[in-house]
């Protein structure tokens, strides 16, 4: 993929935001590849970590069950300092540690969440289509057997290991293309 023309289009799309240009790095979300790119452009860096986005597909709508596709940014990153597993409710830590990994009754946020923000007025910013009102995330799960596949309730699903790892590298108000 050439990522600095992916990361231009977004720019684009945006007003040509100048403050954006200098957004790095940035996570593009492939939803048909079950797939989150977290790319640095400037040390030319991709990593690649399997996912699992809506069982319901891609969507914007409030109450849809659908993963959001759109420019986002990272609004927030909760859950820092936190042991590996554990189970967070309404962003909070319940001081639970998920320890069955193919838990598929519930869709658990655990270790970390990523709360998302849509900066696309009409797709996914304001009224029913906002994804930061939706609670919208990249988190961990307490599912992991089934990353790959598209099986969440709405979020962007990693595995733990993952997430702590995504976590630690991004910036609030980074970029975050879903497709």
């Amino acid at each position: 993929m050439h990522w600095q023309k992916i990361k231009d289009e977004v720019v684009a799309r945006l007003s040509g935001d100048p403050a954006l240009a200098d957004e790095r790095p940035f996570i593009y979300i492939d939803s048909q590849q079950q797939q989150l790119h977290w790319v640095d452009i400037d040390d030319s860096k991709c990593r690649v970590y399997p996912i699992s986005t809506a069982l319901n597909g891609i969507g914007n709508r409030l109450e849809s069950y659908m993963t959001p596709f759109g420019i986002h940014r990272i609004r927030q990153k909760l859950g820092g300092g936190q042991p590996r597993g554990m189970v967070f409710k309404s962003r909070e830590p319940t001081g639970r540690i998920a320890d069955d990994l193919d838990n598929r009754e519930q869709d658990e946020i655990t270790s970390r969440i990523l709360w998302l923000d849509g900066l696309e007025e009409g797709i996914n910013c304001n009224g029913v289509y906002d994804t930061f009102a939706r609670y919208i995330y990249i988190h961990g799960t307490s599912d992991e057997y089934r990353i790959g596949d598209p099986v969440s309730a709405v979020c962007i699903r990693m595995k733990n290991d993952d997430v702590f790892e995504l976590f630690d590298d991004v910036m609030v108000n980074e970029i975050v293309l879903i497709v």
